[in-house]
């Protein structure tokens, strides 16, 4: 895999789009304390506001662990797509779910088509299925495969 991979612009839009824009601090359907497009951690706090600007630099900061894990843990070429598919999936999802995922373990046996189809599976949260979460997998499975 291409060590200097970095998210594309399909990738970003994804992510942006799925994720929204919020520039007050708030709880997700998960339960987390969240900002901007969907950055958490330890800097957000309840009463927190911040620019789109500032957003936009948290979001950059954030993709970057995510890409990380893609390119430690994919052994397989991957066009841009696939890349991008891959980062918004390990940003929505964290890289231990990819790590241990059927995705990742069909797309390093190069079973693309298995592996665009796990996508798919991953549109639940608390065992409930999320019609947001439905959606951006199609997202990222059609970005994956084009």
């Amino acid at each position: 895999m291409n060590e200097s991979m970095v998210i594309g612009a399909a990738g970003l839009e994804i992510i942006k789009e799925c994720e929204g824009l919020q520039t007050k601090a708030y709880i997700c359907p998960a339960g987390i304390l969240t900002i901007g497009y969907g950055h958490t951690g330890k800097d957000v706090t309840k009463d927190l506001v911040i620019t789109e600007t500032q957003a936009e630099d948290l979001l950059r900061q954030d993709v970057k662990s995510a890409e990380k894990t893609v390119r430690t843990y994919v052994k397989v070429q991957l066009t841009q797509g696939q890349f991008d598919a891959l980062v918004s999936f390990v940003f929505n999802l964290g890289a231990g779910n990819f790590k241990s995922s059927t995705l990742l373990k069909k797309l390093n046996a190069n079973d693309i088509a298995g592996a665009a189809d796990e996508f798919l599976r991953w549109n639940k949260s608390g065992g409930k299925v999320l019609p947001g979460l439905t959606k951006r997998r199609e997202r990222e499975r059609s970005c994956f495969l084009s």
